[in-house]
């Protein structure tokens, strides 16, 4: 896949520089199911780089003067409308509802409620909540793992929108490199029935799970999680604004990540330092 793609004078150490991923993740990848999701990784790079402005021919002319990257324009543009990268002024424009389920992507519940599990990054759990303060909100994104309830990843944000849980998505695959066959299960909501949420975990060989409509039981370790992290930041605190509440969820995490006690001891991570959010 990456042969193809940088055969003009690029060579594959660099790629993997680029990437962030070592030859041997290369060689593990490059058959995978998407195609254009390691094309996707560094087209996203160039983008956030410019603070979400880019279009895709200045994609086009960065992945050139940064990396020496020649790559067709019409591929670049085809990419970014698969993963959504698209600047914010543009999403606006669009009449189509983003937040709308699409319904053809809504999957089957493959957890079944079976919530143990016996080893790391076979099973993620992962929600969005509302973190309120008066007239004030934010949007908390968590992904945990059902092995030990440790938060694999988490992001806040001003805005419950797709790029929340694509965000805390790809945190969480930069973290752990090795999450073929993982399963990860949500409810169904509009970020993870939507398009680029499927191609990135079936790039990275992920099975997506779903709770059944109106059986919030069916996602209850990530809503249990949630309700403690509220239970013992917002009810346990005198807070006296939003962006004090958020710095205490970003400490609390980092507590029960590296201190809190756990009702099910398990053998401990060695990752934690690297780890901490």
């Amino acid at each position: 896949m990456f042969i193809n793609l940088y055969r003009n004078n690029y060579k594959l150490t660099n790629v993997c520089a680029v990437l962030n991923i070592s030859p041997k993740t290369y060689y593990k990848y490059r058959n995978k199911e998407d195609p254009d999701y390691c094309d996707y990784l560094i087209i996203k790079e160039i983008f956030d780089d410019s603070k979400g402005t880019y279009g895709y021919r200045r994609i086009v002319d960065g992945l050139l003067q940064k990396y020496g990257v020649v790559m067709n324009g019409k591929k670049v543009l085809r990419i970014m409308k698969k993963y959504n990268l698209m600047a914010e002024y543009v999403q606006k424009s669009k009449k189509k509802n983003k937040n709308e389920r699409i319904e053809d992507n809504v999957k089957p519940n493959l957890l079944k409620r079976n919530f143990n599990t016996d080893a790391l990054n076979k099973v993620w759990d992962t929600d969005v909540t509302y973190l309120i303060y008066k007239s004030s909100k934010a949007y908390l994104s968590t992904i945990i793992d059902l092995y030990d309830r440790h938060v694999v990843s988490y992001v806040v944000s001003k805005r419950n929108d797709l790029k929340l849980v694509m965000d805390t998505l790809n945190k969480a695959l930069a973290k752990e490199k090795d999450v073929h066959r993982l399963l990860i299960h949500s409810d169904q909501g509009f970020q993870y029935t939507s398009y680029e949420y499927k191609a990135i975990c079936e790039s990275n060989g992920i099975q997506i799970s779903m709770s059944r409509k109106g059986t919030p039981i069916d996602d209850s370790p990530i809503e249990s999680w949630h309700a403690l992290l509220k239970k013992e930041t917002l009810y346990n605190n005198n807070i006296t604004s939003l962006q004090e509440y958020i710095q205490l969820v970003e400490e609390w995490i980092l507590f029960y990540n590296t201190t809190r006690l756990k009702s099910k001891v398990k053998k401990k991570r060695k990752t934690y330092t690297k780890r901490e959010k």
